[in-house]
């Protein structure tokens, strides 16, 4: 019959006994009854199976010397259980050879006192490892407790980081009739790019796993600078006039502009709007260098650019605007094929071609509705009505 605990009993801390000799075991009995409480085991397994148990003992006493699994066995188990590998175990044995000390040791125990017993030393250094363990639990659990606050609070900044960035780019989205779902097609296209570049020489060592992240959370705000172009020229449903393109490019310097305005009364430099910064600016350049605003070419140009420029083209070329019907995805990958060295990086146009046929499934994945496009159309024709 198990006893029931007193409350008294439940505060003090638990000691396992395993020892294969009843006189060894009624010592102990005898030695800590006053202070602690009690389990006792006299086999190795059946050590293991009350480790494991609820409430789990505060310090175990092993002999080595036992029928079955030795006490040499028992501690490695109970050290490569991250159950019970926090559980300090002290051997009291009548092996006293140097080997036999060293090897306790290396198997994880904190302690080893040779018999016959000598009660003071036992008790002695039951007390200092049980307050060492106590010290060692507090550090541990506080320890996990900041972890598990720091993870929380990472993911509620990333959760509103994501969430603003979606909330500024859907705002441009609702002024432009032509976009529909192409912030969200060209966040997964260029994701797809960055991926098959990862292993590329010229490319590997930006494309990490945490830029590409970066990549993918800043790459709605590339056009983000089109708030700030005036209806008549961003709804007009034909070919712009010379004078209106110049003000349509502006888009650019404006999107950079204004992420950099948030991020100067944030008060520091953030990763993803540094990449934000360089996305909303450059994505128009070309790689012969006649792109604007700057007229960059080549390596010049941000490698995340170069990526959202690709995407950026595609999405249009699919895409059904207010002046053309939608190209179908071969056509569009002919297109972009043969501006490979000129509008885009040869070596993104080649890891296009490799993966195109993950740009079409994206393409499919986040299609517009047609609600979405005669909603879109209907503001259109309002906004830019005289």
């Amino acid at each position: 019959m198990i006893p029931v605990l007193s409350d008294e009993d439940r505060a003090k801390p638990t000691i396992l006994v395993i020892d294969d000799t009843p006189e060894n075991l009624s010592l102990m009995q005898a030695l800590l009854k006053e202070d602690y409480t009690l389990k006792g085991a006299n086999n190795g397994e059946r050590g293991l199976q009350i480790a494991l148990a609820q409430p789990q003992p505060d310090l175990i006493l092993l002999d080595i010397m036992m029928p079955g699994i030795d006490g040499y066995e028992v501690c490695a188990r109970l050290k490569n259980d991250p159950r019970t590998e926090y559980i300090p175990v002290i051997f009291l044995t009548a092996r006293t050879e140097v080997q036999d000390v060293e090897q306790g040791f290396a198997l994880g125990a904190v302690d080893y006192i040779s018999k016959p017993i000598s009660p003071p030393i036992l008790l002695a250094r039951v007390r200092t490892h049980l307050a060492l363990k106590s010290n060692t639990d507090f550090l541990r659990d506080k320890n996990l407790f900041l972890e598990l606050e720091v993870a929380k609070r990472t993911k509620e900044v990333n959760a509103i980081q994501d969430v603003t960035i979606l909330a500024m780019a859907s705002l441009a989205e609702t002024r432009d009739s032509d976009t529909g779902n192409h912030i969200r097609r060209t966040q997964h296209y260029v994701r797809a790019l960055a991926w098959k570049l990862s292993t590329h020489p010229r490319f590997r060592e930006y494309l990490s796993t945490s830029n590409i992240n970066l990549l993918y959370k800043s790459a709605p705000l590339h056009d983000i600078g089109k708030v700030g172009i005036p209806d008549r020229i961003l709804l007009k449903p034909g070919r712009l006039t010379p004078e209106e393109f110049e003000i349509m490019k502006t888009h650019t310097t404006l999107g950079r502009d204004a992420i950099a305005h948030a991020e100067a009364a944030y008060g520091i430099e953030l990763a993803f709007l540094t990449m934000a910064k360089e996305i909303a600016y450059s994505h128009q350049e070309k790689w012969d260098g006649s792109g604007y605003p700057q007229g960059l070419a080549g390596d010049a140009i941000p490698i995340s650019a170069r990526l959202m420029a690709l995407a950026d083209v595609y999405d249009a070329l699919i895409s059904r605007r207010v002046y053309k019907e939608p190209m179908p995805h071969a056509d569009a990958v002919k297109i972009i094929a043969s501006a490979r060295g000129k509008h885009f990086d040869p070596d993104v146009v080649d890891a296009f071609l490799d993966i195109d046929q993950q740009f079409h499934a994206i393409a499919l994945s986040y299609g517009d509705s047609e609600v979405d496009l005669q909603r879109k159309l209907q503001y259109a024709s309002i906004a830019i009505s005289p």
